[in-house]
C-alpha cells in the first residue's frame, strides 16, 4: 500500500463508529431535503426580485457550477467514502489548515442556514397563525427534528424520506398543474410566456442583477454537498454514492428550472420578487379553492425536511473535528445508537441565533441569516474545486487503478468552477443585500486561521 492511500487510512480509521445505515434512496433523498427547501420555495423570490425573468440565467449558471461540484465529489467520495468527506479530502490533499478551514467553514454556514429555515418555518406558520410570535414556531419544531437526530441514523433517515417524498409530489404536481393553466391560458389571460418580457424586457435590472441573481441560486443549491457526508454511513458506498450523486442533480436541474419557469409565466415577476413565497402567489393567481394552503403546508414541510437535513450534516461534521482533534473531544463521542449526541447540541447555535434575530428583526431576519451564512457555504465550495484539483494530480502520480467515476476535461471544468465561486464571492462586495457576507465571512477566516497556528497545528 502506497503512502498516499495509508495515510488516508488514517483519517477514515480515526472517523469509525458511525452506523451504516443509509440506503441509496435515503442518501438521494438526504441530498434533496437538503437542497429542495427555502432556497427554492422562498429565496428564488429575492433572486427574482434581483434578477427578474432573467433569474432562470442565474439559476442555470448556479446549476452548472453545481453538476460541476457533484461531478467532482463523486470522484473523490467513490475513493474515499466517510463522513469528513471534502474536509477529509483538504486535509489530506491540500493540507492540515485547508482541512481545518473548510470544515469549520462549512459547518458554521450550515449551522447557519439551520436557522435560516427555522426562520422560513415561522415566516409560513403567519399563512395560519398571523401575528403569533416567530420564536413560538421556532423552539416548537426545533425541539422535534433535535429529537428526531438524536434518535438514531435509521429514523434520520426514515424522517427525511417521508419529507422529501411529500415535496417532491408536491413539485411534480405544481410543474404537471402549472403547465396545464400555462397552455390553457387564453390570450387575454395575465398568466403566460410573455410575462417574461412584459416589464421592462427579460433583463430588467441589467446583467448585474443577473448576476446577482446567482447568488441566491448558490444558496438554494446548498445541500447537494450532502450526499458526500452521508456516505460514510451507507450500506453499499461506491453503489450508493454514484446512484445518489446522479439521481440528486437530475431532479435538482429540472425541479429548480421548470418549476421557475412556470412560476414566472403564472405570476409577474415584479409581484412574485419579495418576502413571500412566489410558489404560495403561483396558487393564487391560479385560483384554486386552498390550492395556496395546501402549497403553504408543502414548503413549510420542504423548509423542516431541509433543516432535518442540515442538523444531521453539522453534527456529523463537528464529529469529524473532534475526532481530527480539531475540536474538544466531547465532541467525537457517540451514544449507544451511534449517534454524536453532544455534536448536535453544538450544531444547534443557528437555532438560537434565529430566535434572536427574529425577536430583534423580526422583518429582515431571513435574508440576513441568508447573508451572513453564505460566506462559509461559497468557500467551502470554492476549496472542492481546489481539493479536487490536487486529487486528480496525487491520484494518478501515486499511480491508483483508473477511478470508476471521473469527470470530463480535467483539469479544465475543475478550474471553471472553482474561478466561478471565487467570482461569486467577491461579487457579495458590490450587492447591497449581502454586504454582510464579506463582512462577517473574512474576519472568521482570520480567526480560524490564528485558532489553527496558535493551537491546533502543534496537535
Amino acid at each position: 500500500m502506497n503512502h498516499n492511500k495509508s495515510g488516508f487510512s488514517a483519517i477514515v480509521e480515526r472517523e469509525t463508529g458511525l452506523h451504516r445505515g443509509l440506503s441509496s434512496g435515503q442518501m438521494s433523498m438526504i441530498a434533496i431535503g437538503g437542497a429542495v427547501g427555502t432556497g427554492l420555495f422562498l429565496g428564488s423570490g429575492f433572486a427574482i426580485g434581483f434578477a427578474g425573468p432573467s433569474v432562470l440565467v442565474s439559476y442555470a449558471i448556479g446549476a452548472l457550477i453545481a453538476m460541476l461540484l457533484i461531478g467532482c465529489l463523486a470522484e473523490m467520495t467513490v475513493a474515499h467514502p466517510t463522513s469528513g468527506s471534502f474536509g477529509s479530502y483538504a486535509e489530506h490533499y491540500v493540507g492540515p489548515w485547508a482541512g481545518f478551514s473548510v470544515r469549520y467553514s462549512y459547518w458554521s454556514s450550515i449551522v447557519l442556514a439551520v436557522g435560516t429555515e427555522v426562520t422560513a418555518v415561522a415566516l409560513y406558520m403567519q399563512y395560519w397563525f398571523p401575528g403569533t410570535p416567530a420564536w413560538l414556531w421556532i423552539v416548537l419544531f426545533s425541539a422535534c427534528l433535535i429529537l428526531v437526530n438524536a434518535m438514531s441514523v435509521n429514523i434520520f433517515g426514515n424522517v427525511e424520506y417521508l419529507f422529501s417524498t411529500i415535496k417532491i409530489a408536491a413539485i411534480v404536481l405544481f410543474i404537471l398543474l402549472g403547465a396545464y393553466m400555462v397552455y390553457a391560458a387564453p390570450e387575454t389571460s395575465p398568466i403566460g410566456f410573455k410575462n417574461y418580457v412584459g416589464d421592462r424586457g427579460f433583463f430588467p435590472h441589467g446583467s448585474s442583477g443577473m448576476w446577482a441573481g446567482v447568488i441566491v441560486s448558490i444558496f438554494s443549491y446548498l445541500g447537494i454537498e450532502m450526499v458526500a457526508v452521508a456516505a460514510g454511513e451507507a450500506r453499499d458506498p461506491q453503489q450508493a454514492i454514484t446512484g445518489a450523486f446522479r439521481a440528486t442533480m437530475l431532479r435538482l436541474v429540472v425541479f429548480y428550472m421548470l418549476t421557475l419557469g412556470l412560476m414566472l409565466a403564472i405570476v409577474p415577476w415584479a409581484a412574485a420578487g419579495g418576502g413571500n413565497s412566489p410558489f404560495v402567489m403561483a396558487m393564487q393567481a391560479l385560483h384554486i379553492p386552498g390550492a395556496a394552503g395546501v402549497i403553504n403546508f408543502v414548503i413549510l414541510v420542504a423548509a423542516l425536511s431541509s433543516m432535518n437535513s442540515q442538523l444531521y450534516i453539522t453534527t456529523r461534521t463537528m464529529f469529524s473535528l473532534s475526532r481530527a482533534g480539531q475540536a474538544p473531544k466531547r465532541f467525537g463521542i457517540l451514544s449507544k445508537r451511534g449517534v454524536p449526541v453532544a455534536a448536535l447540541m453544538l450544531s444547534c447555535v443557528g437555532i438560537a441565533l434565529a430566535t434572536v434575530l427574529s425577536v430583534l428583526f423580526p422583518d429582515g431576519s431571513f435574508m440576513l441569516m441568508m447573508a451572513i451564512s453564505m460566506f462559509g457555504a461559497m468557500f467551502t465550495w470554492m476549496m472542492i474545486f481546489v481539493t479536487h484539483y490536487f486529487f486528480r494530480r496525487s491520484w494518478t502520480r501515486e499511480g491508483h487503478a483508473p477511478l470508476p467515476f471521473r469527470i470530463w476535461a480535467f483539469p479544465w471544468l475543475t478550474m471553471l468552477g472553482a474561478g466561478l465561486m471565487l467570482a461569486i464571492m467577491v461579487t457579495t462586495a458590490f450587492t447591497k443585500e449581502f454586504a454582510m457576507t464579506l463582512m462577517t465571512g473574512l474576519p472568521f477566516m482570520l480567526a480560524l486561521s490564528v485558532m489553527y497556528f496558535f493551537w491546533y497545528r502543534k496537535r
